[in-house]
């Protein structure tokens, strides 16, 4: 395993980080989802993401739980805020934000994260409460650092250029070889102000493993399979299936898996510090965590693009 530092924070994660969204909580049984934790340990993982969101808050249970016999100081752990956890609880007001980093911590079971992250952006709060807010969490010793998840370059900026508060050290977008919005803008202010990309669904969940063949079933045992982690797959039609069936024989003369080509392209940029992935078997933990280290050269790159050509989405930040 290699480490990048993220941002402009002290902290050193891994470039391979798991992640617990669909799965962990809820998607995946405690035993396997367990398993999974004990293999990311095993081949040098320590960034762990998380948000009371996931699974309402049984994901930040379970992590509790099989996280609270392994030393605080021997993984960095991230949550995050923002989306309901009941009819009156959501958003980034003062309130919410001094509300739910104490919930976080208890399910969590620790004192501390080292990474609190707002999950989106609150249009109905100001974001002056907002940062302040954070910067009091920050300053009780609640969190180490702060990040966002897919927001606006413009409000980006504006965080940043708030005086006397914490600044970001992460970002948080959705960032794969078929969603490359973030290269436009928000990679590279984040690179001149000192915020690293920690990238969610680096692998189109599960698309650009070539698990999924076009005409196919879907694997019994697939995300796409499952009516609890599935939901979110339904623009992967059989065009863009046959696309990424056509990136093995790359994979293939590197030889390394379609999933370990998808992580190495996504840390060929210098912005990203980690790549999360949402592994549901042990052997997929392995599998990933095998991509850090692996350097694509120009032509692979090139013939990659060329493969891929009018099945890239360059949007914006995701809803």
């Amino acid at each position: 395993m290699r480490y990048r530092q993220l941002g402009s924070s002290d902290l050193q994660v891994s470039e391979i980080s798991l992640g617990s969204w669909l799965t962990y909580g809820g998607g995946v049984d405690d035993g396997r989802a367990e398993a999974c934790v004990a293999k990311a340990f095993d081949v040098g993982i320590n960034f762990i993401d998380t948000a009371n969101v996931y699974a309402r808050g049984k994901a930040e249970e379970f992590l509790g739980e099989v996280l609270k016999d392994r030393p605080r100081d021997s993984y960095v752990l991230a949550t995050k805020l923002f989306f309901p956890m009941s009819n009156t609880d959501s958003g980034l007001s003062r309130e919410q934000v001094l509300k739910q980093i104490d919930a976080s911590l208890a399910r969590l079971n620790t004192d501390y994260v080292d990474l609190y992250q707002c999950h989106r952006y609150d249009w109905d709060t100001p974001l002056d409460e907002t940062m302040q807010a954070l910067t009091e969490v920050v300053r009780a010793g609640k969190a180490r650092y702060l990040g966002f998840s897919e927001w606006p370059p413009e409000k980006i900026q504006e965080a940043f250029d708030l005086p006397g508060v914490e600044k970001f050290v992460s970002s948080q977008p959705q960032y794969s070889m078929l969603w490359r919005g973030p290269e436009h803008d928000v990679i590279p202010l984040c690179a001149a102000n000192g915020i690293s990309q920690i990238v969610w669904s680096p692998l189109a969940q599960g698309v650009l493993t070539g698990k999924y063949a076009p005409g196919q079933p879907a694997p019994a045992d697939s995300r796409m399979s499952s009516t609890q982690m599935g939901t979110f797959m339904g623009r992967y039609d059989d065009e863009l299936l046959a696309r990424v069936q056509q990136l093995r024989p790359v994979a293939d003369e590197l030889g390394i898996s379609m999933a370990q080509l998808a992580l190495a392209w996504v840390l060929r940029e210098p912005n990203v510090a980690s790549a999360i992935i949402g592994a549901s078997r042990p052997e997929q933990v392995e599998d990933n965590a095998a991509a850090a280290g692996i350097e694509l050269d120009d032509a692979t790159l090139q013939r990659i693009d060329e493969i891929l050509a009018d099945s890239v989405s360059y949007e914006g930040a995701a809803s």
